[in-house]
């Protein structure tokens, strides 16, 4: 009887101290970057069972908007709070969350019209290739996902459109989708005092608006990725969202379109996060 008190408390006490594990992030974090030659930082999430597990994680990227850097979903985001809790109820399953910089040198998550500055390149080519080489993460498709807010939800779009060979899921939260026209790109230009060729103008555009890439890439690429685009209703990137979403509708692309009171603020992502994570691992599971 005695042996059986001691097992069932060592049992118990094992339990409340897997109830009571937490992930851990890194917020300072640097790589080297040959392509934009400079060190880069980045964050990262990585979650409770991490150092007691053998296993490997799939990896969501996750955006911050501009004026932040890689501490803004952990300093006003609190992912590690948020992600910690959907784990421990069961609506997300754990991963790791990878928060690059995209402020430092030039702010976004594009390279600039005469390939100057690529940051795309160094996202692709070299962040991705870092933390698969540096992490214990699955590899394929299907367990790498994209999510970011304002820009980084931009940068969620375009990274999804451009390579949806790489991404099994894409959720852009109050995404800047670029330049509603051409000619609001190059007015955007003009005030930035950058002068290009009209050829390289309008190239660059129709490659870095997401309504122009929902419109012109096949179909087939556009269903390969699992699609949750988020913006609330006082946002003043709405109408680029919503338009969006119409033409995923006209080309039968499914997709979770959602509208909740609120506008362009902290407040706001911190709601849609626990349903980004969500999201992600319902397709990061075996079913």
């Amino acid at each position: 009887m005695k042996n059986h008190l001691i097992i069932l408390s060592l049992s118990l006490c094992i339990s409340m101290a897997c109830l009571g594990q937490s992930g851990k992030v890194f917020d300072a974090l640097t790589m080297d970057s040959k392509i934009l030659k400079m060190e880069r930082k980045y964050a990262i999430y990585l979650p409770p069972d991490y150092e007691t597990s053998q296993r490997s994680y799939p990896v969501l990227y996750l955006l911050h908007g501009a004026g932040d850097d890689q501490t803004g979903w952990i300093q006003f985001g609190e992912v590690l709070r948020i992600t910690d809790n959907a784990i421990k109820d069961g609506t997300a399953t754990p991963m790791i969350i990878v928060m690059p910089d995209a402020n430092t040198g030039r702010r976004g998550y594009f390279n600039n019209v005469n390939d100057e500055w690529r940051y795309e390149d160094f996202f692709f080519d070299e962040l991705i290739p870092h933390v698969e080489k540096t992490y214990r993460t699955r590899n394929e498709k299907r367990y790498r996902a994209v999510a970011g807010l304002s820009m980084g939800g931009g940068g969620s779009f375009m990274y999804a459109l451009h390579r949806p060979d790489m991404f099994s899921s894409a959720c852009p939260l109050s995404a800047y989708i670029g330049a509603l026209s051409l000619d609001q790109f190059k007015d955007r230009l003009a005030k930035n005092n950058e002068k290009y060729k009209d050829s390289e103008i309008e190239a660059y555009y129709q490659r870095h608006n997401a309504l122009s890439l929902v419109n012109d890439i096949p179909v087939d690429e556009l269903k390969s990725v699992r699609w949750f685009i988020d913006c609330g209703d006082d946002d003043f990137l709405y109408e680029g969202n919503s338009l969006v979403h119409i033409v995923m509708r006209s080309k039968n692309v499914p997709h979770e379109y959602r509208v909740r009171n609120g506008g362009h603020s902290w407040s706001y992502w911190r709601e849609s996060l626990p349903v980004v994570l969500g999201f992600v691992s319902d397709t990061f599971h075996q079913h």
